[in-house]
């Protein structure tokens, strides 16, 4: 299933969201080579991605993972360390891992940013990403594995989206062999498996080899939950109240 729009009118123009989505753009051409270059992008996933182990000491200095063909990335002692949990979340390891995660901070970020206001939104999303960095280590505390991308800080986005929004209408596209459709559903319905999914797909992670690659589940998980838990204390209930007058008023079947 993959989100397309939601039935959830911004009244204001999103422009941390646009900010976001051109700013992880540019890293992710201008810095990381669009992919195109293996030794940029490995080296700016290896220098400014998050290695757990760097952070928690727990391998020695030296240590190394193979991120391709004559390419390793050792753990190190650099002053940095101690910036990758924030530069790691505008970096990307893929096409298909920037272009995923642009999708889902454009379907869902516009409506939060809006919730809440500008500067807000920019403080919960960082924060967000730091309570995923923050999960990944603990579930992952001695990996040198470089973990990258913005997927943390936009599971906090999602989060509070299900606490905010849960009855709104999601769009989502479904692709079976040759079956295309998109089917509008409660984005309750879509989040909450979406969050189900995270969690079954994490729990084998706990158990793998710390030099096991892979998808940062638990990152995953423990951004949605931050953002659920924290919405509250970022929404501006006017605004939430304001949209949801307007929101009523375009689809009355959503009247609570």
């Amino acid at each position: 299933m993959i989100p397309i729009k939601d039935d959830n009118p911004t009244l204001r123009r999103p422009v941390v969201t646009w900010t976001l989505l051109g700013l992880l753009g540019a890293i992710w051409v201008f810095l990381q080579g669009a992919g195109l270059d293996p030794w940029a992008l490995a080296a700016s996933v290896c220098n400014w991605g998050m290695l757990p182990a760097e952070l928690t000491d727990l391998q020695p200095v030296g240590t190394g993972v193979q991120l391709g063909p004559r390419t390793m990335c050792l753990v190190d002692d650099e002053p940095n360390t101690w910036l990758t949990p924030i530069s790691s979340m505008f970096l990307h390891a893929s096409w298909g891992h920037i272009l995923g995660n642009a999708l889902f901070l454009w379907v869902f970020g516009n409506n939060i940013e809006d919730s809440m206001g500008r500067v807000r939104f920019v403080v919960f999303y960082l924060v967000c990403g730091l309570a995923a960095a923050a999960a990944h280590v603990v579930s992952a505390p001695a990996s040198p594995v470089p973990t990258v991308g913005a997927s943390g800080a936009i599971s906090g986005v999602m989060g509070a989206y299900l606490v905010l929004y849960p009855r709104v209408r999601v769009y989502m596209l479904f692709i079976i062999i040759i079956f295309i459709r998109i089917i509008p559903l409660p984005a309750w319905l879509v989040l909450v498996w979406w969050f189900a999914w995270q969690i079954i797909a994490g729990l084998p992670a706990l158990t793998q080899l710390e030099h096991e690659g892979g998808v940062a589940f638990w990152a995953h998980i423990g951004g949605f939950v931050a953002g659920a838990a924290l919405i509250k204390l970022f929404d501006n209930r006017e605004r939430v109240a304001e949209r949801r007058v307007i929101r009523e008023r375009l689809h009355p079947d959503l009247r609570r």
